[in-house]
């Protein structure tokens, strides 16, 4: 990055030497985000982070639905334990955009039944036509849980419905395609990811659109093959092709992620002994949930608390999203998944990375009883 600042720092666009060579070091990239996806590199489009991303396969898809049928009121498909760049942007649409928008029920672990799907996506059918679009999460950011995500494509591919994958949460930290998996472009039409999720910058996200799927504009211009406009951010996007190449290598190593899952069991296992009243949210079978990510709740106390104690003594962790983390307000997902308002104020979400030790689980483990027991005092118990 420091180089394309100070060597590539040329417009891609340009004709000139100076230009072109920015622009080799930008495609480049694109080829690693493509591999790390096992997509083509022209299906690759790098906007300014993930919300931009899901902004442009949004829009641009209920656009496109819209231009193919003045009469026809887009419809937009979704769950409420989407990530917020989702969930609020379905509201919106919904409020300004004269799109209509239905929410999927979730289960208690915050995962659509698989034996639901082919009747909610009938249930959703118009006399107009099939869903415009369908949007789901790949993983959840809050809870880990894995939705169906093949299941859901292959019904939505039978209804002639359009499948939008955030996978914000799982592209770099679980294989995007896999042995007995089918290919992306089989089962999905748009998806999206942001590179800082998998050691990469900020400031640069990425939108696979499988070929012949339109999409209008959000930003218009010539750059990045017509589908969004503006100057390229050529030092984040090397960034990003960076962090993909290095995501490769590293997931192509699975007993890398079951080390760490184990690690993210064993923090959990030494909360939940400490405090029998506490529980985790979400799924918590081997397969259900990612690797990474677990979320308990320790029920009448309060989040922000608890978060202010643990930073202090250098642990970092959220309530929520963590782009959202600095509400006071209980989670939306955690709500949507049926968690009472009195667990969801108390819960907290914990995040491991690939270079977590297991002294770094048990030290934090200890920071965050000691936090809880310090918080709490002797309401509950939780001073025992």
């Amino acid at each position: 990055m420091r180089e394309a600042l100070e060597t590539w720092w040329a417009n891609p666009s340009s004709v000139h030497r100076s230009g072109q060579e920015a622009r080799r070091v930008l495609e480049l990239a694109r080829a690693e985000m493509a591999e790390l996806l096992s997509v083509r590199p022209r299906e690759i489009t790098f906007t300014s982070g993930g919300t931009e991303s899901i902004d442009l396969a949004l829009r641009g898809s209920l656009a496109a639905a819209r231009r193919a049928g003045d009469e026809v009121r887009p419809l937009l498909v979704t769950t409420k334990v989407e990530h917020a760049a989702v969930r609020d942007l379905a509201e919106l649409l919904a409020q300004r955009d004269g799109a209509e928008t239905r929410w999927w029920p979730v289960d208690d672990q915050g995962v659509l039944r698989v034996d639901q799907i082919d009747s909610m996506l009938a249930a959703t059918a118009t006399t107009a036509g099939p869903p415009a679009l369908v949007s789901i999460q790949w993983a959840n950011n809050e809870t880990g849980a894995i939705q169906p995500v093949h299941q859901i494509g292959r019904a939505c591919r039978a209804r002639g419905a359009r499948l939008h994958v955030d996978a914000t949460q799982w592209v770099g930290k679980m294989p995007v395609v896999a042995p007995g998996l089918p290919p992306l472009d089989e089962w999905c039409d748009l998806l999206t990811c942001a590179p800082h999720k998998f050691g990469g910058p900020k400031g640069v996200g990425v939108l696979w659109a499988r070929a012949g799927v339109g999409l209008v504009p959000v930003q218009p211009g010539t750059q990045e093959k017509g589908r969004r406009g503006g100057t390229e951010n050529v030092p984040a996007i090397v960034g990003a092709g960076v962090a993909a190449r290095l995501a490769r290598l590293w997931l192509a190593d699975p007993a890398q992620r079951e080390r760490l899952a184990a690690l993210r069991d064993r923090f959990e296992r030494m909360l939940l002994e400490a405090f029998p009243l506490a529980r985790v949210n979400g799924p918590v079978g081997p397969a259900a949930r990612l690797w990474n990510t677990t979320n308990i709740a320790f029920p009448a106390l309060e989040a922000e608390p608890l978060l202010l104690a643990m930073s202090e003594r250098g642990v970092a962790a959220s309530a929520g999203a963590a782009c959202s983390s600095g509400s006071l307000d209980p989670s939306p997902v955690l709500l949507a998944m049926g968690v009472p308002p009195a667990l969801a104020h108390g819960s907290l979400r914990f995040s491991i990375g690939p270079a977590t030790t297991s002294d770094e689980i048990d030290q934090a483990a200890a920071v965050v009883i000691e936090s809880v027991r310090r918080v709490g005092g002797a309401m509950l118990g939780w001073a025992s």
